[in-house]
């Protein structure tokens, strides 16, 4: 005689399970606690090291740079520190320590706080002029195709750096259909559709050139445009952070564009530091990132392989960005980043 097997949900058997089940799975998990005498006791190891991971957060302005720039080597993965969350919270399921878990939410809070603004998309439309900024890197195997794909992004306005001499005439080259008017001041470069004046280079205090700053002449006003590249930053074992120089020179690019009488500027360029490093607080304390304000994501630029900080930047004073991007790869250690903004 055949028999029929019916299988019945709801109670233990293999069918989908309705609001009720997980009802009763969640009261035998609370009663679990109750009656867990070591469930405050266990993870205070845990609880601790959330804690601690909330009060870096909170307060990376206050741990010192007097020893390896410690706080600006923080401040330039800050976002990272996001990373130990889930890590703290696996550990503290699997020790089923509420302890652990409430004390989790201190970091929670703290970098939805701080980082929780750059997950959306604020990225709007219209503008009036669209700029673009990449770190060309010096041992590009293909200057050429990185200038052709930097042209396809539609911008209006190209920043470069890390030109060496004998690749400048290969930028220009690829370069000079879309650009009509471009200035290269030693190793940074200024292509544009709208003419130029007023070209100079900008002293960084490096002894030699690599900043510059130009007058766009866009057909909704004139736009002061800095292009910079800082130098470069170092993590070693015996000297930490070495930033000196970097910070030396953020300085003077600060003071150059708080100088600046033109009432609307857009600095681009490779600053080797993030809008979190407190060693750039003379640039970005006057200027706005067109990412944090009109881009979506973290925006990360280096290494082009598997970015993991944005230290090129697009920064406006008197201009309102529109919208904020990264562009392709190409055939440098960095990623291209654009803006549109509306003047």
């Amino acid at each position: 005689m055949a028999q029929a097997y019916v299988t019945e949900t709801g109670n233990g058997g293999s069918g989908p399970e309705g609001p009720q089940s997980w009802r009763r799975r969640l009261r035998r998990l609370l009663d679990t606690l109750r009656n867990d005498p070591g469930v405050w006791r266990r993870g205070i190891a845990t609880a601790a090291v959330a804690v601690l991971l909330a009060l870096v957060m909170l307060f990376h302005a206050q741990i010192p740079n007097d020893i390896g720039n410690l706080g600006s080597l923080t401040e330039t993965f800050l976002p990272w520190l996001g990373v130990f969350i889930p890590v703290l919270l696996v550990i503290g399921v699997v020790r089923r320590s509420a302890t652990a878990l409430i004390a989790l939410l201190l970091p929670v809070i703290v970098w939805l706080n701080a980082f929780g603004g750059l997950l959306t998309d604020k990225q709007g439309t219209g503008g009036d002029l669209t700029v673009a900024t990449h770190n060309v890197n010096a041992d590009n195997p293909d200057p050429t195709g990185t200038a052709r794909d930097v042209a396809k992004s539609g911008a209006d306005v190209v920043a470069l750096e890390e030109l060496t001499a004998s690749a400048v005439p290969t930028y220009e080259k690829a370069l000079k259909d879309t650009y009509k008017y471009h200035s290269v001041q030693g190793t940074v470069g200024l292509w544009s559709k709208y003419p130029l004046t007023g070209t100079e280079p900008v002293d960084i205090k490096l002894g030699w050139v690599r900043a510059m700053r130009s007058t766009v002449e866009t057909p909704k006003g004139e736009v002061a445009v800095f292009v910079a590249h800082l130098p470069s930053v170092r993590v070693k074992l015996d000297a930490g952070f070495t930033a000196t120089q970097r910070d030396n020179s953020a300085d003077a690019l600060g003071k150059a564009i708080s100088h600046d009488t033109t009432g609307k500027v857009v600095l681009l360029g490779d600053l080797n530091g993030t809008m979190n490093d407190r060693a750039l607080n003379a640039v970005t304390a006057q200027m706005r990132s067109t990412q944090g304000a009109a881009g979506s994501g973290f925006g990360f630029s280096w290494p082009a392989s598997f970015p993991m900080a944005r230290i090129d930047q697009i920064m406006v004073k008197g201009v309102e960005p529109v919208s904020s991007w990264t562009l392709p790869e190409t055939g440098s250690d960095h990623l291209p980043i654009a803006a549109r903004v509306k003047l």
